[in-house]
């Protein structure tokens, strides 16, 4: 099972890559040209420069400050013009004909966006949007694909019950390791109870010595951190939920709950209300029309998903459910970022 698991991945990255080119191709050609639309909204995680690991399964997550460099270059270089997603709605409302407009939003608030991203879009004057799950700042959760990341690396096979009694998963191989992270991710996306399923992960790392808020230490922003980024005025905080559960599994009142007072906490740290709001997770199993309600009713001008695609005109007769586009870290090349952009991808996508 792991190496079919390992092949399936190596075939899919191939996919992608492949796609990437043709698209780029295809952009530099000027075809399907309707395709790019207005502009697009990108997503990043981590920005560091890169440590190498042989497991690395959060790779996707993370850029380098180079690349976020080359990234921003190329759109530049392609007429895009750079704005704070808060005001997107009103710059594409009077965009003339052939304008394009880009923003960046960086998810979870990792400690490295002030370090190594700040520095990048402030020297080319790139507004950013920090989207912060307070719960993650005040430390009273951890971030499960983190701390699972790091306790599959430290011991050679684990035992877990996923709820039809204990396996032993071997982990010898960065093969079996991420075969046994797969299994995890989908353990805790399909359970019910998100909570429940994170704090039975995190009971197992913390039986080999791993301390779950510990990594939340090492890599996400204090509360004193915020204040400081938002003195930055190309900088701004958005709300992201207290505990980055995926909205659509919980309750009314606890999605409301959740959304509502990751807002008040931001503001009460940063003496800002956030305007913008990203779902965690982003995609449609994560996010329903009710959530896209929610976030209309308590007042925040622009929501945002990991549903990829461009905008256009009409983009905003739904500003609460914005598509993304990821800046994906294995595919680090400034060409990709304008094949993105472009819209192919997506656009060849749904046919």
């Amino acid at each position: 099972m792991p190496i079919r698991s390992v092949m399936r991945q190596g075939l899919k990255r191939a996919v992608i890559t492949g796609g990437l080119e043709v698209a780029h191709l295809a952009g530099r050609a000027g075809l399907m040209a309707g395709a790019r639309g207005m502009g697009a909204i990108f997503t990043l995680h981590h920005v560091r420069p890169k440590t190498p690991q042989a497991f690395d399964p959060n790779a996707h997550l993370e850029i380098t400050p180079d690349f976020l460099d080359a990234a921003i270059r190329h759109l530049a270089d392609e007429g895009y013009q750079f704005v704070a997603l808060s005001d997107m709605p009103a710059r594409l409302a009077i965009a003339r004909a052939g304008e394009r407009f880009a923003a960046f939003t960086l998810d979870d608030g990792y400690r490295n966006n002030a370090v190594h991203a700040q520095p990048v879009f402030t020297q080319h004057r790139v507004p950013f949007t920090v989207f912060v799950a307070p719960g993650f700042a005040a430390r009273t959760h951890g971030i499960w694909w983190e701390t699972l990341a790091e306790l599959l690396r430290a011991v050679p096979h684990l035992e877990f019950d996923f709820g039809s009694g204990p396996v032993t998963l071997p982990l010898a191989t960065p093969f079996q390791k991420q075969a046994a992270f797969s299994r995890f991710a989908r353990f805790i996306q399909a359970e019910m109870d998100e909570a429940a399923a994170i704090e039975r992960l995190d009971t197992a790392a913390r039986a080999h010595g791993i301390d779950p808020r510990m990594i939340t230490e090492k890599l996400v922003m204090r509360e004193p951190e915020l204040k400081s980024l938002v003195l930055n005025p190309l900088a701004a905080i958005g709300a992201h939920t207290v505990s980055h559960r995926a909205l659509a599994r919980l309750d009314d009142g606890e999605a409301r709950r959740e959304m509502a007072e990751s807002a008040e906490r931001i503001a009460a740290i940063t003496g800002r209300r956030p305007e913008t709001f990203a779902y965690p997770y982003g995609d449609a199993p994560a996010v329903s029309a009710r959530e896209h309600r929610l976030a209309k009713d308590l007042g925040f001008r622009a929501a945002v998903t990991t549903e990829p695609g461009t905008l256009s005109p009409r983009s905003f007769d739904a500003p609460m459910a914005l598509p993304r586009i990821s800046l994906n870290g294995l595919y680090q090349k400034p060409k990709y970022v304008g094949a993105l952009a472009s819209g192919i991808p997506f656009r060849l996508m749904r046919r």
